[in-house]
């Protein structure tokens, strides 16, 4: 069975039908081998030299290149906010049933993600969306997937008072804090004096995730003079990513994101589990079904893919780039509304060969350095 064709099959039933219905997936021809040794001179020269991508001429992009420091390290001043905010990060006792913190969800293990589908919260009740990874969060412009976040402080919020994720009462927070007494010494080293306030506590959060980035990847090495540290499948995949495969359209610059919002056909307009996205925060019909584009630093261990986790493979979801994703359209129910959603004209079916989508692959792999066992602090007793 063709390639493209056993990949489809790995997506659920309704992305299946979604692709298959667009009339894509078609039988492909291999590729000859590229010049590998002709890459690998091209790409060994500093990425401000490397030939401009093939984008569309609307797109303000940035060259790859290496991920900077955060902007808390090595800041002094900071320490004790920072572990304060590490500690209050593994505390359970910050959701109301005192089983969930933030690292249920976002577990450095699975590269500060959770390796689910979507998240599991109060009660077990699950959430709308997957869980995006926290390493880099620092350099984000807007937060979660439809964008409802400016800043960490903010961010920090939203799942402490979720009734579906930690269901706690943000004003009975601090006094149940302040009952723990091994809280009192760090909030005083924090801040001056052992009050508990929400805007402490989300301080703190907020500037231990500050620290969090992604660690060296063989792209990084790569970047850093080490011709090696690419595989030539990985290197052919740079190639593509920057070329044919057309990926710099949306994902550019060190954290390998446009910072913008993209309809790519997965909102499931009048459905049972529609998501219409951005719209909810703006209220703007042209964001309906737009999502953030998310950074592909570790993409290779962050899955399932998608804002609803739908795609459990990341060779499933190559594919359905390749095929321009999906174009849905309004069922009866719908057929009249003038604001059914569109997916994004940069969507496009690509033509990538089977050898190609591996090659892409490989290289989706040398941008993902793998997480590490993180040693949890002790908790305030």
């Amino acid at each position: 069975m063709h390639r493209a064709l056993t990949i489809g099959l790995s997506l659920t039933p309704l992305l299946l039908l979604l692709v298959i219905g667009s009339g894509v997936l078609d039988d492909e021809a291999s590729s000859p081998h590229p010049d590998y040794d002709a890459l690998r001179t091209q790409y060994s020269a500093d990425p401000a030299d490397w030939p401009a991508p093939e984008v569309a001429d609307s797109i303000d992009w940035e060259p790859l290149g290496p991920l900077p420091d955060p902007p808390v390290r090595g800041i002094d001043s900071l320490d004790a906010v920072v572990e304060l905010g590490k500690t209050l990060f593994f505390d359970p006792r910050l959701s109301s049933s005192d089983q969930i913190s933030c690292a249920s969800c976002h577990d450095p293990e699975w590269s500060w993600g959770n390796a689910r589908s979507v998240g599991i919260g109060h009660d077990h009740q699950e959430g709308r969306r997957n869980v995006p990874s926290l390493a880099n969060i620092w350099a984000m412009e807007t937060l979660l997937w439809d964008g409802r976040a400016s800043t960490l402080e903010e961010h920090a919020v939203h799942p402490i008072e979720d009734p579906t994720e930690m269901n706690m009462d943000l004003e009975a927070l601090p006094a149940k804090l302040e009952a723990i007494e091994g809280y009192a010494p760090l909030f005083a080293e924090s801040f001056g004096d052992a009050t508990v306030t929400i805007e402490r506590i989300t301080r703190a959060l907020a500037q231990f995730q500050r620290t969090i980035k992604s660690r060296t990847s063989d792209f990084d090495r790569f970047l850093n003079g080490r011709s090696d540290a690419l595989s030539d499948e990985a290197l052919h995949g740079l190639h593509l990513f920057r070329t044919k495969g057309s990926c710099m359209s949306c994902h550019h610059g060190p954290r390998f994101t446009d910072e913008k919002f993209h309809n790519l056909g997965l909102h499931f307009y009048g459905r049972s589990i529609e998501d219409l996205g951005r719209y909810d925060v703006t209220g703007n019909p042209d964001d309906m079904g737009r999502f953030r584009t998310p950074s592909l630093r570790d993409v290779a261990h962050t899955g399932p893919w998608m804002h609803n986790g739908m795609v459990d493979e990341l060779s499933g979801v190559l594919v359905m780039y390749n095929n321009g994703m999906v174009r849905p359209r309004p069922n009866d129910a719908v057929k009249d509304e003038p604001h059914f959603p569109e997916t994004s004209p940069l969507l496009e079916e690509l033509d990538l060969t089977d050898d190609e989508l591996s090659a892409l692959e490989a290289f989706l792999e040398s941008i993902s350095a793998p997480p590490f066992r993180r040693q949890r602090p002790e908790l305030p007793q």
